[in-house]
């Protein structure tokens, strides 16, 4: 067997163990299905064998499926049948080992997650080490789809309806202790302890099979047609479970569907429907989009994918921030707690002490919280050093500005600066909108001047925008993805343009639905639909929250850049309007497009319909949603063949951890890839027609749909070719 080394003890125990070659973590393939089953016949064919535990050969106990593998399953459009045939044959494998006649314990030393938890699954006992490292889940829902190994239908069988569903829809992960209390492992031991007390168990026990292929087995908490509890379980989570997700994931309903009707079955039976329903997942485009996105470009992403190869890796140990301000704050705070010293500069020492605070209260709530003990937080706050003195700056491998969105403040602190740092430290401008190009002019060595783009709040948002100018050099583009790295962060690299590309494209999509309100249309249909649609946040309600004032301060810069270069439109009158007639400033100013009263919800504002009296005729909801999602895609699709984003990769991740595109579609580019680029430019020829040029599509675009390419294949062409 290539996969599973198999070795009988003096006491007639086989121990199984699985070592998945060339494989950082052991995951499923078609030798080790067939391995795992071969196994199974064994121990129920040898009269010698008592029984049997199953561990790892690795560090941890096993993962599920080749996430690449998932993808090209889409992407190669494989036979539903034959992905149905490739799920059954493990579930069969696994069913085989549970239905062997003996006692079979798995021994999970380490992490088990997916299909690797639901080998555990189809053991008799569960024994887990008590590892902190160590993690026990289903987290298929978080790549669109749901467990195909029998997870659903033990796991119900083991903890009841409620307690599965909310495990397999949720997608959490489980410390072993937390795992023992909900009731799917049976014993959490010492690490290196696990082989030791599964055996011990199969040696003492005398149960052979499943507790669910004994006659008169109840699922916990009852289950069927008439149970009352049952049946409120089905119905209201059905109901929550479409409020939550706008039938835009299908992979929770299949699983509280496959939940619900495996529960009134026999095993064998109710594992078909489980393989049934995970084929009709495995064939929709979701989770060929999440898989692809969040999981498979994210970790490219994460492991410095676009980092020039020629610069030696620099970790940083001093940096420096300059601007205490909310930005300033968050950045000095991520990189404190990741092991930095880190120098925060203001105009004034209290200022900076202000900023200082930020750190403090996020390191008390998490001392509250039992995430963190108080000594580790004084460590932390410890290297956060506040000033006013550029002096301090001395010995900073890297200095991140995050002053005012001017670029004469900007270059007046990068001049500041340049005179006290040492020679190779690197400078990067935190700038939203500015084009680096232009403050590298400021900047006496525009080689190591880079833009590093935070989102706010920076202590939860995961995404960095690396921004390189046209001197940029690869030394200071290998800095700032080593540094992010060490702060944990997903870095997107873009080259230089005015607005980069995530504010820039996400400024398509505020400004479309301020440009509906000025149509007439309803504004609640516009913030309905859009959330509707998945983005985290309707179109007047973002702009509150970002502030109108910013939008205008914005407005006017890019104006003055490009001059007669501007295209001027009918929002860019209601930004106007609203600052210099109304005084609307946004959230932060409590009036907006919403009024925010104290102690009670904010709400849209009713002067916003005698502003912008309702159109007679009003669009339906999928026409809003085009507009606002088309509006985005083809921005980023400009962005590629401008030379922005080189990489739809980056344009997807950026697009979904950037400002939230909906994850179900994959990011922009892949929406697009998943309507059909012939589809899509055809639906965004008639935008175009009917509501202007901002939705004609770029000429690659256009060209591609003709010759029947997509972004990725051409991506993956182009590796081919520069690899060979």
């Amino acid at each position: 067997m290539q996969t599973v080394d198999y070795k009988v003890d003096a006491d007639g125990v086989a121990i199984v163990t699985v070592d998945v070659k060339d494989k950082p973590m052991n995951v499923i393939t078609p030798e080790f299905m067939e391995d795992i089953a071969t196994v199974a016949e064994k121990i129920a064919g040898d009269d010698k064998v008592k029984g049997a535990v199953v561990t790892s050969g690795k560090t941890s106990f096993m993962a599920g499926a080749d996430l690449k593998d998932l993808v090209a399953t889409f992407d190669q459009r494989t036979d539903p049948a034959e992905v149905y045939r490739w799920c059954r044959q493990l579930q069969q494998a696994y069913r085989k080992l549970e239905t062997c006649g003996k006692p079979v314990a798995a021994a999970i030393n380490g992490t088990a997650l997916g299909g690797g938890l639901e080998l555990a699954l189809a053991c008799h006992y569960r024994v887990v080490g008590n590892s902190p490292k160590t993690k026990l889940g289903q987290p298929e829902v978080q790549i669109g789809l749901m467990p195909g190994a029998g997870g659903t239908q033990r796991l119900l069988r083991i903890m009841g309806i409620e307690a599965a569903l909310r495990m397999n829809t949720e997608g959490k992960h489980f410390r072993p202790e937390e795992a023992l209390e909900m009731g799917f492992v049976n014993e959490v031991v010492e690490p290196g302890k696990e082989v030791e007390a599964a055996r011990a168990w199969v040696l003492r026990t005398e149960e052979t099979d499943a507790p669910w292929d004994r006659k008169g087995f109840k699922v916990p908490g009852g289950a069927g047609l008439l149970n009352p509890r049952a049946v409120q379980t089905q119905t209201v989570g059905a109901a929550l479970m479409q409020k939550m997700t706008n039938h835009n994931y299908p992979a929770p309903l299949a699983i509280m569907a496959a939940t619900y009707e495996g529960s009134v079955l026999p095993m064998d039976t109710a594992l078909d429907v489980e393989s049934k329903y995970f084929t009709q997942l495995l064939m929709d485009p979701t989770s060929r989009n999440m898989t692809r996105t969040l999981f498979l470009n994210k970790g490219a992403a994460d492991k410095l994918a676009r980092r020039p190869a020629g610069p030696e890796k620099r970790l940083v140990t001093r940096l420096g921030v300059l601007g205490a301000g909310m930005m300033g704050a968050g950045i000095a705070y991520v990189s404190a707690n990741a092991g930095m010293q880190v120098v925060l500069l203001d105009m004034s020492l209290d200022n900076a002490e202000k900023g200082k605070d930020y750190s403090r209260k996020l390191l008390q709530k998490s001392i509250d919280r039992g995430r963190m003990d108080a000594d580790k937080a004084a460590d932390i706050l410890e290297r956060i050093t506040t000033t006013d003195s550029y002096a301090d700056l001395a010995g900073c491998e890297l200095v991140i500005e995050a002053v005012f969105e001017d670029a004469g403040i900007k270059a007046d602190v990068t001049a500041k600066t340049e005179a006290v740092i040492a020679a190779d430290a690197i400078f990067a401008s935190n700038t939203s909108t500015l084009p680096i190009t232009g403050l590298a002019k400021a900047s006496k060595k525009p080689d190591q001047f880079i833009g590093i783009h935070f989102f706010s709040p920076v202590d939860k948002m995961p995404l960095v925008e690396v921004i390189v100018g046209k001197q940029t050099g690869d030394t200071a583009i290998a800095q700032a993805l080593d540094y992010i790295q060490q702060i944990r962060k997903t870095p997107i690299v873009v080259n230089d343009s005015r607005g980069f590309y995530t504010s820039r494209v996400f400024g398509t999509y505020s400004k479309e639905g301020i440009m509906m309100l000025a149509e007439g249309v309803n504004p609640a249909l516009i913030e309905n639909v859009a959330k509707q649609a998945g983005m985290p946040v309707g179109p007047l309600a973002v702009t509150d929250e970002v502030s109108i004032e910013l939008s205008y301060h914005v407005l006017k810069m890019t104006r003055e850049g490009l001059g007669d270069k501007y295209v001027p439109t009918a929002a860019d009158d209601v930004i106007v309007k609203f600052i210099e007639e109304l005084g609307r400033k946004g959230k932060k100013n409590g009036k907006g497009f919403y009024d925010y009263p104290e102690g009670g919800e904010k709400h849209l504002w009713p002067g916003l319909r005698q502003l912008y009296p309702l159109a007679e005729s009003q669009p339906t909801p999928d026409e809003v949603r085009k507009r606002l999602l088309y509006v985005q895609a083809i921005d980023s699709v400009r962005c590629m063949e401008e030379g922005v984003v080189t990489h739809p990769a980056d344009a997807d991740i950026g697009s979904i951890f950037g400002w939230g595109f909906p994850p179900y579609t994959g990011g922009t580019i892949s929406f697009i890839e998943t309507v059909g680029l012939a589809p899509f430019v055809a639906e965004a020829d008639r935008l175009a027609r009917q509501f202007g040029d901002r939705f004609v599509v770029p000429d690659n675009l256009r060209s591609m749909a003709a010759k029947g390419e997509t972004f990725y294949q051409r991506a993956d062409d182009d590796s081919k070719r520069s690899a060979a």
